[in-house]
């Protein structure tokens, strides 16, 4: 087998590879492992996806971000083949993986997990490693009826499902079903599992949710370890801390549309971000002017406001008076006509 030539950084170091990259939506990368072009999904009269174009960067940690109901679910699921696109094309490690099977997808190297978790709860911890890993010769049936042509292989899988449950600090839980996991727990042995196909790639949706903040740190350290080992992640995530914290760069989805991308930092200061999370009539005061204007812009119209019922009443008032003169005017007139 070839030498591994991929560029490792340095333990909890940043990969250097995002200078001279544009920040702008669909910028290109120096060395992209996924190129996505024209990716659309409609579902009746809603554009879920609208992507021109999307590049991420081999080695590195991207982030993909944006507010509820962006897209960023449903671009993973087409991305994986667990969902088929209208229209576009996309190519990972230079070859077109657009219309195949989630299976295959796995197969090329490119893996994922789902914001809910899809463990096998009536197997064992054990169990559910082992059914990471691909290209078994047991699974033949023909095979599975001799056990010297898969028993080595099977042995050989079983040992590296324990080398990453002592990794994730799951081997203490190797014999327990799945389905008695904490919710973190079986966050842990998903991306534990997807390790076992020896991917390329790993995507993440939003692996922070519902995770109870003790392993929260574990977790980060994690993912943060896969990017040192040479592992390009993709990760979805609404926790803004550990965009900040655990990616190299973001991007940035809303209605369907990359709308920016750049380092977390300058991203999330970015006003087509803050409109995609705000709405683009936000009104939040940036320097102190322009608080001191919204301040007095909010007390002339509450002094509108309070000015108004009394203007009002006073019409009433008159009005009522009038009614009031009406009324003695028609009684006055009834009273003639029975005096006649």
């Amino acid at each position: 087998m070839a030498a591994d030539t991929r560029s490792v950084p340095a333990s909890g170091a940043r990969p250097d590879v995002f200078g001279d990259v544009p920040r702008r939506p669909g910028a290109p990368k120096a060395d992209a492992i996924l190129v996505a072009d024209h990716v659309t999904r409609r579902f009746g009269g809603l554009t879920a996806v609208d992507v021109d174009h999307l590049e991420v960067q081999r080695g590195a940690i991207t982030a993909l971000i944006g507010p509820n109901g962006a897209g960023k679910t449903t671009l993973f699921n087409l991305l994986t083949g667990f969902d088929r696109a209208d229209h576009g094309t996309w190519t990972f490690q230079g070859r077109r993986i657009s219309g195949l099977p989630a299976y295959r997808v796995a197969r090329s190297g490119m893996v994922r997990t789902f914001q809910l978790t899809r463990t096998l709860p009536r197997l064992s911890v054990l169990d559910n490693m082992r059914l990471g890993a691909g290209q078994q010769r047991g699974e033949n049936a023909w095979r599975a009826l001799v056990p010297g042509i898969w028993r080595s292989q099977e042995n050989e899988v079983t040992e590296r499902a324990e080398q990453l449950l002592r990794r994730f600090n799951l081997d203490r839980l190797r014999d327990d079903l799945a389905g008695t996991l904490s919710g973190g727990q079986r966050k842990l042995l998903e991306l534990a599992r997807s390790l076992m196909a020896e991917p390329t790639m790993v995507m993440l949706d939003e692996p922070m949710a519902g995770v109870n903040p003790a392993l929260t740190q574990s977790l980060l350290e994690h993912v943060k370890q896969l990017r040192d080992e040479g592992l390009t992640v993709l990760f979805v995530e609404h926790d803004m801390d550990m965009v900040r914290d655990v990616s190299d760069w973001a991007v940035v989805m809303a209605e369907g549309h990359l709308v920016a991308e750049g380092p977390p930092a300058d991203v999330m200061a970015d006003p087509a971000v803050i409109d995609a999370y705000l709405g683009g009539h936000h009104d939040a005061p940036r320097t102190e002017a322009d608080e001191q204007a919204q301040l007095a812009e909010a007390e002339s119209e509450i002094e509108t406001e309070l000015s108004g019922p009394a203007h009002d009443d006073e019409a009433d008032r008159d009005h009522e008076a009038e009614g009031a003169d009406d009324g003695a005017a028609v009684t006055t007139d009834h009273d003639e006509e029975g005096t006649r």
